[in-house]
């Protein structure tokens, strides 16, 4: 298959990065407007690099949108005359929703949102999809291309909001988390380094677990916590400075500025 990347920019090049690990394309179109900033994929066998969508367009069936949402309108206008019934339209916009798509290009076409996230660059991404009715005919060709780089679910366009903090902003999140577990083994005696090597790969640990044994956190939890213990102590400590409603607090605070954003669009 032919995919296209419209806006190859952080995101872009994640996306990229992971279609290119999968080794199934058949060609790669990656658009922008300064082609200096995505100098790294050039010489990459079946990859192309243009700064014409129109291009990208006309030699692609899949198109991936990643650019800036005040951008997208007016890249659909340029395109929409060497769109087909085949295309596969999939845009990865915040806050631009498939009834705005439309009215851009018409009903006619197959239409899916994706969310994915960072972590696609290394075939890791939480992806959230949903579509037109045009676009179910690809939908299953999507999950197939996002399980490709991690793992993909499908959702009702309303929770596409919720799902941009769980799983996009959701990374930062766990980024951080990560970072203050670092800070607590640097205190505890650990070097820069290794503690954040710990971190890291106790993180994937515990999302591993949940991932293959399918169980809820807590189970795992009591596996660790004994009575009277270091482990249960220091959960507890957690609890009382309030780290689950810091984090859940802040990922409604995160939603809540989405839907400020939309209200300021429309």
């Amino acid at each position: 298959m032919n995919i296209a990347i419209i806006g190859t920019g952080n995101l872009g090049k994640s996306i990229a990065r992971g279609l290119l690990s999968t080794k199934t394309l058949n060609a790669l179109y990656l658009t922008k407007r300064n082609l200096d900033s995505i100098q790294e994929f050039e010489g990459i066998e079946n990859v192309k690099l243009t700064s014409d969508n129109l291009e990208a367009t006309k030699n692609s069936d899949i198109l991936i949108f990643a650019v800036q949402p005040s951008h997208l309108e007016a890249i659909l206008a340029k395109i929409k005359p060497a769109l087909n019934e085949k295309h596969v339209i999939i845009s990865t916009i915040t806050g631009f929703d498939i009834e705005k798509i439309e009215n851009c290009i018409g009903e006619h076409h197959q239409i899916i949102r994706a969310m994915p996230n960072t972590a696609i660059a290394v075939g890791k991404s939480m992806t959230c999809l949903c579509c037109n009715a045009e676009g179910k005919k690809s939908i299953e060709n999507a999950k197939s291309i996002f399980n490709s780089l991690g793992h993909s679910m499908l959702i009702p366009e309303f929770q596409m909001q919720a799902a941009t903090v769980v799983c996009a902003s959701g990374i930062a999140f766990w980024m951080r988390l990560v970072r203050a577990t670092t800070q607590a083994a640097i205190q505890l005696g650990f070097d820069a380094k290794e503690a954040q090597e710990l971190a890291m790969y106790t993180c994937e640990g515990a999302a591993s677990l949940l991932i293959t044994n399918g169980k809820h956190p807590e189970q795992e939890i009591d596996r660790v916590t004994t009575p009277k213990g270091c482990t249960i102590e220091g959960l507890n400590e957690m609890e009382h400075k309030g780290l689950s409603s810091s984090l859940i607090q802040g990922m409604v605070a995160s939603f809540n500025k989405i839907k400020n954003i939309k209200k300021e669009q429309v």
